[in-house]
């Protein structure tokens, strides 16, 4: 059983996320918070598997929180719940240590299927939104300086190549038809990846990328 933290400060979202994750057999509810620092508290003491997390709330917003929640070492996933086209936040919040995150507006069978993929400890990042990411931010400051590229040092050249495909916001079948292997090899190249770049998961991946000048913006 998959056990949920509702973070979001609008009732109305929290009732229409609980009652469709109490229909479903593999999830429960574990609790509601309405602010940030609630959300942070109630991960502490409730232990959920996944924290589904609203990016505005007032007081703490969900990227402090998660970013808390993270640095504490909880096992649980962050999964943002946001409104993408009008929210800026996306980006700090991946940073933060989000593993994904769900947009106000989609099919309640693709929201279930969000929250069981974080919480199997996969990003939540379709290719399609790793590329608005790249494009919204590649021209904007980083907050933090550049990743030192020697980061990479360790990784082989075959491994480099899945590391700039994940980078572009292909999924795993897409890397293994462009490299000609098999879907398994390639669930094994991320997984060294992950090991050797000391990634939580596969969209920190995207981010060193981005950062470390592997992927560029579309023009």
């Amino acid at each position: 059983m998959i056990r949920v933290l509702l973070a979001d400060d609008q009732p109305l979202i929290r009732t229409a996320l609980q009652m469709v994750i109490t229909d479903a057999p593999d999830l429960e509810v574990a609790g509601e918070a309405g602010t940030g620092e609630e959300a942070l508290r109630l991960t502490a003491e409730l232990r959920p598997d996944v924290v589904v997390m609203d990016i505005r709330m007032p007081g703490m917003n969900g990227i402090e929180a998660t970013a808390q929640i993270t640095a504490s070492g909880s096992p649980a996933h962050v999964l943002m719940l946001t409104t993408f086209d009008d929210d800026e936040y996306i980006y700090g919040a991946l940073r933060a240590g989000a593993g994904g995150f769900l947009v106000k507006d989609m099919a309640l069978e693709e929201i279930l299927g969000a929250i069981r993929v974080v919480a199997a400890g996969d990003a939540l990042i379709a290719p399609s939104v790793t590329r608005r990411l790249i494009a919204e931010f590649a021209d904007r400051p980083a907050p933090a300086p550049a990743p030192d590229r020697r980061v990479l040092e360790g990784v082989t050249e075959r491994e480099g190549e899945v590391l700039v495909l994940v980078g572009r916001g292909l999924s795993n079948p897409e890397i293994a038809a462009a490299m000609f292997i098999s879907i398994a090899t390639v669930k094994t190249y991320v997984t060294r990846l992950l090991a050797k770049l000391n990634a939580r998961d596969r969209v920190q991946l995207v981010i060193l990328a981005y950062d470390l000048g592997l992927v560029e913006a579309a023009k």
